[in-house]
């Protein structure tokens, strides 16, 4: 019986090791968690053609967690903070956002659009929200890294 009882245990040992192990072929990157921004790119439509680093001092940063989005801004020549906050939704290669209150000038901005979709292009550590034009074509992008 002991021996019945030692097997069962080494069996659900290694059941238990394998499945661990095991690569999870439909496994996506998560964007769930806290971004800033590093850079932008500006594109001729699909390229990247430009890469504008962040100024001294300015900062953006986002937080995605559990469907909700909130990003805050600095600009060291502007006084005014700007912030958002929202909910997201992902998918292999788009990410939008819709906005449900900001600071003053984006609740004016909001009468226009709420919802912004993007291309999205997503690893473990980067990503990058890329704005494309009327006929699908890459006009600039804003760039992350994770910090959180």
């Amino acid at each position: 019986m002991k021996k019945f009882i030692g097997l069962v245990l080494l069996m659900l040992i290694l059941v238990s090791a394998a499945s661990t192990n095991s690569i999870n072929e439909n496994y996506m990157h998560t964007i769930q968690g806290t971004w800033e921004l590093e850079s932008f790119y500006n594109y001729d439509g699909q390229q990247v053609i430009d890469t504008v680093p962040t100024a001294d001092g300015y900062r953006q940063v986002k937080m995605y967690y559990n469907g909700k989005i909130m990003w805050s801004r600095y600009v060291p020549v502007d006084k005014i903070g700007r912030f958002g906050y929202g909910t997201y939704s992902i998918t292999d290669d788009r990410l939008m956002e819709t906005l449900e209150y900001g600071d003053n000038e984006m609740i004016q901005a909001m009468d226009t659009m709420r919802i912004f979709t993007f291309e999205l292009q997503l690893g473990d550590d980067k990503f990058s929200q890329i704005s494309l034009d009327e006929e699908g074509n890459r006009t600039f992008s804003e760039n992350y890294v994770r910090i959180d």
